[in-house]
């Protein structure tokens, strides 16, 4: 297994990105889709496009602590 992936499958990591695309993502989706639910108009395309949205932070966040580990353990290292 690749050191990135590694890294993005530990479990402090994980638990951050589902709690930050789970604040983000109810964020987005309040803003971009709070009045179509209230009127009752959402499309079965709404409810992914909804779901997607939760994705792009969890794979935002993930990015940024593998990084910044990465980045933590190559200075730890040339210490």
């Amino acid at each position: 297994m690749s050191k990135r992936l590694e890294i993005a499958m530990r479990p402090d990591v994980l638990k951050r990105s589902r709690r930050v695309a789970l604040l983000v993502g109810t964020i987005l989706i309040t803003i971009n889709y709070f009045d179509r639910v209230l009127a009752g108009t959402l499309d079965t395309i709404d409810y992914f496009k909804m779901a997607m949205t939760y994705c792009v932070p969890f794979c935002v966040s993930t990015h940024a602590s593998v990084s910044a580990i990465m980045e933590q353990q190559k200075g730890e290292n040339n210490e």
